[in-house]
């Protein structure tokens, strides 16, 4: 059993003992500090509310009673919007004028597991410095309950259509383009809500021909849930064998965006966001966003338009205060988490798949052209699971001295530049690992460097 505290929310795999898996225990008592949280943000509204939603994992709905009962406990007004991804919770926020919302959702992680993610009135993660006020609340464990008549009552609503609407309102989503390219769009969603609200948004931006892969939202993933090449072997063959132009990929609560061409090759999920800010840059200037573990084929992109590119420390709060400060009109993570700010600060695939659908639609090109015509880096994405006790700190020491002559980034962990290739070294902040990820001319170069700073590291730690 595993439960991981952090800024970013609790996420831990359900069931064991109460401080060491996502009990119902932990769950009621994280969710009263973050009552307490909203509450002191706010104490000039008298009766706070807060959005709920959930993706379909398998403990979503029990998760989801503990939330909104606990809340309602604490005297709040609750909006349920029940099977919803991030980004409709994260607009639902604004759009019902709440003081906050909870995302239920372990995003990549697999069944067992889930998690609590936090949002303030603007529909926007929490910063660090109230993320750790939330954390010192429940470790404090000390709540003042409401009595009988201040309960929160829960009302319950869609907003996946409202989304859906959203997407399409979009000055750079053109929908006569997109119905004009009579494409034909294949989905994997995982099984998970993605099944539910991208179909309805292809048929939206006049997509006629829609292919459903693991689309029932049953919670039992079909496959390993993030969406990475190694986990989409079988999707890209059976899209293959649909004749489907290209194939949307989403994980479990729609926030991050893979692309598989038409020939079964992987667009590649760091392109996502370089292929979509490539169209919003031709028509909107601005400068441009993501975080330190991205491809830099977004920086190469965003010199083509004279525009300037920032690095971020890797998290989605991280990139949206950097997009803030250099005012971005386009950034995100090479996750395939597209932020456009145009919409909303947070990543959202339907804006994605709105965009890069648009701009394929007037390439007039194959998927597989279409990514052709940006820089060929190749990027190795590996681990290191970490046992109790390791001084991570240290560590990393160790290894920006070791690497001492070469351009060192260690805003989050530790970014090694060589002269035509990086690795970046960092702590997870959702799991027990260190991430390592590295870039290169060839994923063998890519992986050749990986796999030496992963026996470097592993030297360290025995």
């Amino acid at each position: 059993m595993t439960l991981i505290k952090s800024i970013s929310g609790i996420r831990g795999t359900i069931g064991g003992l109460p401080g060491e898996g996502l009990t119902p225990q932990d769950v009621v008592k994280f969710t009263a500090a973050y009552a307490v949280w909203a509450r002191e943000r706010h104490p000039a509204v008298p009766k706070l509310r807060i959005v709920v939603g959930r993706d379909a994992r398998l403990s979503g709905q029990m998760v989801n009673k503990l939330v909104t009962a606990t809340l309602t406990g604490m005297g709040m007004e609750v909006t349920d919007i029940g099977l919803a991804t991030t980004p409709t919770t994260e607009l639902a926020v604004v759009a019902e004028k709440a003081q906050g919302g909870i995302i239920l959702t372990a995003s990549h992680n697999p069944k067992q597991w889930n998690a609590l993610k936090l949002l303030n009135e603007e529909g926007e993660f929490l910063n660090e410095a109230e993320g750790k006020r939330v954390l010192d609340l429940a470790e404090a464990n000390e709540f003042n309950f409401a009595g009988v008549d201040q309960l929160g009552e829960i009302l319950y609503s869609d907003y996946s259509d409202f989304h859906i609407q959203k997407v399409l309102e979009l000055k750079l989503v053109d929908v006569e383009a997109i119905r004009a390219a009579n494409f034909c769009i294949a989905i994997d969603a995982v099984n998970s809500v993605g099944g539910v609200v991208v179909p309805r948004l292809l048929k939206a931006l006049g997509v006629q021909s829609v292919v459903e892969i693991h689309c029932d939202p049953t919670g039992n993933f079909a496959h390993s849930p993030e969406p990475l090449p190694e986990n989409l072997i079988e999707t890209a063959i059976t899209m293959q064998k649909t004749g489907a132009d290209l194939c949307f990929v989403v994980d479990p609560d729609v926030d991050r965006l893979a692309i598989i061409s038409e020939d079964g090759s992987m667009f590649n999920e760091e392109y996502t966001l370089v292929a979509v800010a490539d169209y919003v840059l031709a028509h909107t200037p601005g400068n441009t966003v993501s975080n330190l573990s991205s491809s830099r084929a977004l920086l190469d992109v965003s010199e083509k338009y004279g525009v300037t590119y920032t690095p971020s420390a890797v998290g989605e709060v991280n990139v949206t205060r950097a997009m803030k400060d250099t005012q971005a009109v386009i950034g995100g993570e090479g996750n395939g988490g597209v932020i456009y700010p145009e919409s909303h600060y947070g990543r959202d695939a339907l804006v994605g798949i709105g965009l890069f659908l648009t701009h394929l639609a007037k390439s007039g090109m194959k998927c597989s052209e279409l990514r052709k015509i940006y820089p060929a880096y190749f990027m190795a994405k590996k681990k290191i699971e970490l046992a109790a006790g390791i001084d991570l700190e240290a560590i990393l020491l160790k290894m920006k001295s070791k690497y001492g002559k070469e351009k060192i980034t260690d805003v989050d962990g530790v970014r090694i530049d060589f002269e035509r290739e990086w690795v970046h070294l960092r702590k997870s902040n959702t799991e027990p690992i260190i991430r390592i990820y590295s870039e290169s001319s060839s994923i063998e170069r890519a992986n050749l460097l990986a796999d030496k700073i992963i026996m470097e590291v592993k030297n360290l730690i025995d």
